[in-house]
């Protein structure tokens, strides 16, 4: 596996390119004038003074996820497709969301080779690698346990099922658990003063929204993991309301039972793996 991010991207971008890609399959010259003025158009940074950006995309534009997706298909999927994995010698993929993007290989000198060449082919774009986030690791049904890697908020990991099988096993990363366990000790900070049916009626969107993203076949420990810690979150608030203590553990689970916190479960089943048997 060869897991990659990329340096700056959406600061990074090369608007000239970018534009030679967009006339590909965009023949109308007033949507394509407009797509320029956008990327050249000021920002205003913090200390009023306004910034023009010769290169990349401001993150958090609404048209900018989807001039990453343009600007990655041309520069790395179809190098990928028409070019290195038909060089290839054994099997290999490439698994790609906007500039997050995982690569496997069934030959280790495969994997090395795009190692290499990755880097080189980024550049041409005005792109770079980051070099502490990125790697080349051994993932196999065979070396079960020695190696994980993140992508997308998951961790992914082989394992073994209840039958002795090997499997493919994801679970949320630990770097995305604990930040989202930092974000809702957070909300219910500044949100304590709100009433207790309100303040369980938002928590209760904000675990739904947890589930529906994370509720993954064999995540079930992780999501009650989280469950059991936005509880004790919840309680600690609502304790500090006032300087006197409102609830005790036997209390609180009556309220929680009361209000039906949303408890963790799986959404819907899983149509494909992410990663090819070995």
């Amino acid at each position: 596996m060869v897991e990659a991010d990329i340096k700056g991207f959406f600061d990074n971008l090369s608007h000239e390119w970018l534009m030679r890609m967009l006339a590909e399959r965009i023949d109308d010259q007033a949507i394509l004038r407009l797509i320029k003025k956008w990327l050249k158009a000021g920002v205003l940074d913090t200390a009023g003074k306004v910034l023009r950006p010769e290169g990349g995309t401001p993150q958090g534009g609404i048209v900018s996820p989807i001039l990453a997706n343009v600007y990655l298909h041309y520069a790395l999927d179809l190098w990928f497709e028409r070019v290195f994995q038909r060089s290839s010698r054994g099997a290999a993929f490439l698994h790609r969301y906007a500039d997050d993007f995982v690569c496997g290989f069934g030959r280790e000198e495969d994997a090395q080779r795009f190692y290499g060449e990755l880097e080189e082919r980024l550049r041409k774009f005005g792109l770079e690698l980051a070099a502490d986030k990125t790697r080349l690791i051994p993932f196999s049904r065979y070396r079960r346990g020695e190696t994980s890697f993140d992508f997308l908020g998951f961790e992914f990991r082989w394992g073994t099922d209840r039958q002795g099988q090997a499997r493919l096993k994801r679970r949320t990363s630990r770097k995305k658990f604990r930040s989202s366990v930092k974000r809702v000790a957070e909300w219910c900070k500044q949100n304590r003063h709100r009433r207790v049916r309100e303040q369980f009626k938002l928590l209760n969107a904000k675990l739904r929204g947890y589930y529906n993203y994370y509720g993954v076949r064999g995540n079930y420990e992780s999501l009650n993991e989280f469950f059991q810690q936005v509880q004790r979150l919840r309680l600690k608030w609502l304790n500090r309301r006032s300087q006197r203590q409102s609830y005790n553990w036997a209390g609180y689970r009556e309220l929680i039972q009361y209000f039906a916190l949303a408890r963790p479960r799986i959404v819907g089943r899983p149509t494909s793996s992410l990663i090819a048997s070995r």
